[in-house]
């Protein structure tokens, strides 16, 4: 009997496994169990205390029907569904167009352009809350900054963003994408690092051009991370509450709000907690598909996580 085999009978070390058995079926033995779950115990323990008691405690406190009786014949509650589905529809893909076409323009290797993306990523790193708060009062007022360089250059008072709900909506969906965007356009860029420089030269033999590379070339072999990427930011966005809290901060009287923002109101400001996370559990039926879908894409397209 050889060394291999004494080893496989005597039990494989942690990492070694037997001919024909897949690597994750591999057993711990003896101390290797005692301190493989010593390491598991604080994993879980903070997944519980931070992910499942939260969960299970919100769904508890959402569960009374006669709640979502009291949205549903809320006016202002319809209000904040459809500001939700405009900032998240806008906001999301006007967002992911965006960053797509600049992921091609950062893959330049000029030195200005490398320069330029280390200037975009700014608002990335910023925390949410000193980008929000200084786009907040830049709109704020006719003394906000926007409005005195518009009374400035015109000698007229400037429009007020935060008193026009149309003006207000487009500041929230203006703040979102200048901040969220530099992450995706990164995404992009390395999925389209990914793709073999061979593509490129037989598009180019075969008479593409630059846009039509773009289109049949680059396009299709990232479009699996487009859409990823998509349904990923449409469950983060639905969800939102810096932005709208911190940019119009529900101006004017509250018809900008959107659903974070609304359930923030209710459970904090108005006493009604059940309510205000009624109002988020009301998100999914928009939520659970996407999620699902979500799951079903990365499992087809053999991403692994």
């Amino acid at each position: 009997m050889n060394s291999t085999s004494r080893v496989l009978e005597l039990g494989s070390p942690i990492g070694a496994t037997r001919p024909g058995v897949p690597p994750w079926r591999f057993r711990l033995q003896g101390s290797d169990t005692t301190w493989a779950i010593a390491f598991l115990i604080p994993y879980l323990a903070v997944f519980a205390a931070f992910v499942v008691y939260p969960a299970v405690f919100g769904l508890w406190m959402g569960h009374d029907p006669a709640l979502y009786d009291g949205l549903f014949s809320d006016p202002q509650y319809l209000t904040m569904v459809v500001n939700t589905l405009v900032f998240t529809a806008i906001g999301v893909n006007v967002q992911m167009f965006l960053a797509f076409l600049l992921s091609g323009f950062f893959m330049s290797r000029n030195w200005w352009i490398r320069s330029l993306l280390a200037i975009y990523l700014i608002p990335w790193a910023l925390p949410a809350l000193t980008a929000f708060v200084s786009i907040h009062y830049m709109t704020v007022s006719q003394y906000g900054l926007l409005d005195s360089l518009w009374r400035e250059l015109t000698g007229e008072d400037g429009p007020m963003f935060l008193v026009s709900r149309s003006l207000a909506t487009t500041a929230n969906i203006l703040s979102y994408i200048w901040k969220w965007m530099p992450f995706w356009t990164l995404i992009f860029i390395a999925a389209r690092m990914a793709i073999p420089q061979d593509i490129y030269e037989a598009a180019e033999i075969d008479g593409a051009s630059g846009w039509r590379k773009l289109v049949h070339v680059t396009f299709p072999l990232i479009a699996n991370v487009y859409l990823v990427s998509t349904l990923l930011f449409t469950i983060w966005t639905i969800g939102d509450f810096p932005t709208v809290y911190f940019v119009s901060s529900g101006a004017p009287a509250r018809q900008t709000d959107v659903l974070a923002t609304y359930g923030f109101h209710m459970a904090f400001d108005f006493g009604y907690p059940n309510r205000g996370v009624a109002a988020m559990m009301s998100a999914l039926p928009v939520l659970i598909p996407a999620v699902l879908l979500l799951m079903r894409r990365i499992r087809v397209t053999g991403v692994q996580l």
